[in-house]
């Protein structure tokens, strides 16, 4: 792990992993991990290290990052700064920013306040929040219906259906619906993607953090290219709302990942890593 001081003095960490080529490009890619989580989840991100430099770091009050002296900075556009002072750390001019889950709630803010440091943006199976995008209960229960051949449909489906109603809060027995394949590497998955600290996760989105009206108007001026990437199977975004977040933007693309759920490097890593790097090393128009 390598660290950097953010601007309020909190000691952040982030690891450097992947191949020094970096493509075609020469900018590496930084990832912004969900949850608020330990960033390890991402893993290697189905390869992609393998062809591109990777910089992920933890946010504030996960992983190997200190926790902040005030619990308000924890807020999803507090952590834009943070976002910045990284890119200042690392002496880089732009970057390539992916953000996964909830990370892409931050990585639009930071586009939408930082659009010049930004060369390309892929936002993966990506939270909604900042952009007010609402996916209803009913959306979520259809797309779960698709799965009920798997063997454990019965009972992760009547947890979701009580979670919906506000009778019931079995998070771990939805699990599997966040999976293509809900094998033992996905078991593994889910307890280390888990969050850690629920003060980090509660202030993510506290009063204050998303304003989607204007981060809708910034992201209709923002010249860089934008990829989203939804899993078919994913009730956190699905399909349809990825393809709402995508028209958003001016230039961006839509994957659907085919037999994917919430993390869609684990269920293709080869698909994945393709689809990112055809995105990130495109040449540009």
């Amino acid at each position: 792990m390598d660290f950097f001081t953010a601007p309020d003095g909190t000691r952040l960490a982030y690891r450097r992993t992947g191949s020094t080529g970096t493509g075609s490009t020469g900018i590496p890619l930084l990832c912004l991990p969900g949850g608020p989580a330990d960033s390890a989840y991402l893993g290697d991100l189905g390869g992609l290290f393998a062809h591109r430099a990777l910089l992920v770091p933890d946010l504030r009050g996960t992983g190997r990052s200190a926790l902040p002296a005030d619990p308000a900075s924890y807020r999803c556009d507090r952590l834009v700064d943070d976002v910045e002072a990284l890119r200042a750390h690392l002496g880089l001019d732009r970057i390539d920013l992916l953000g996964h889950s909830a990370g892409a709630n931050l990585a639009v803010q930071y586009a939408a306040r930082h659009p010049h440091r930004v060369r390309r943006l892929a936002l993966v199976t990506p939270g909604t929040r900042a952009v007010g995008i609402d996916i209803t209960a009913g959306d979520r229960l259809a797309l779960a219906r698709r799965r009920t051949a798997e063997p454990w449909f019965p009972a992760a489906y009547a947890a979701l259906e009580a979670i919906n109603e506000g009778t019931g809060a079995d998070w771990a027995a939805v699990a599997p619906f966040r999976y293509g394949r809900w094998d033992e590497a996905a078991r593994i998955h889910e307890v280390v993607s888990r969050p850690a600290n629920p003060e980090a996760v509660a202030g993510f989105a506290a009063d204050g953090a998303f304003t989607p009206g204007e981060t809708r108007a910034a992201l209709a001026r923002l010249a860089a290219p934008v990829l989203l990437l939804a899993g078919a199977y994913d009730l956190n975004t699905p399909p349809e709302a990825a393809a709402a977040f995508a028209a958003l933007f001016p230039s961006a693309g839509l994957v659907v990942q085919p037999g994917a759920g919430h993390y869609p490097w684990l269920d293709d890593p080869d698909l994945f890593a393709s689809t990112l790097l055809g995105f990130l090393d495109a040449p540009s128009h």
